[in-house]
């Protein structure tokens, strides 16, 4: 299995970040395929970094190449590109790492 994380900090506007992000951003990745299951979770508390984290998003597929080719496809490039969108929300852009 290969998951993509993308971790938040707190956004300077929550309210506008998580009616974008919800409403707008994660729609987007429903059309983005071979994802085998998805995760969006709050931070309530961290431990042992300087990182005021908000939100972590896991995002699964089966292996690293179906990830490495969902990432290729015009969807992914779609939610992508929607990204950018967000930078008016945060403070800092988003931590994002793959691993298998």
């Amino acid at each position: 299995m290969a998951k993509l994380y993308i971790q938040y900090q707190q956004p300077k506007d929550k309210a506008g970040f998580d009616e974008y992000y919800l409403n707008t951003h994660m729609p987007l990745a429903k059309y983005v395929p071979n994802i085998k299951a998805s995760s969006i979770d709050r931070v309530i508390q961290s431990q042992n970094t300087t990182l005021n984290l908000y939100m972590i998003v896991v995002i699964e597929f089966a292996d690293l190449p179906t990830l490495q080719s969902a990432m290729a496809t015009p969807e992914w490039k779609a939610v992508m590109e929607d990204a950018k969108n967000l930078e008016k929300f945060l403070n800092e852009p988003p931590i994002i790492m793959i691993t298998q």
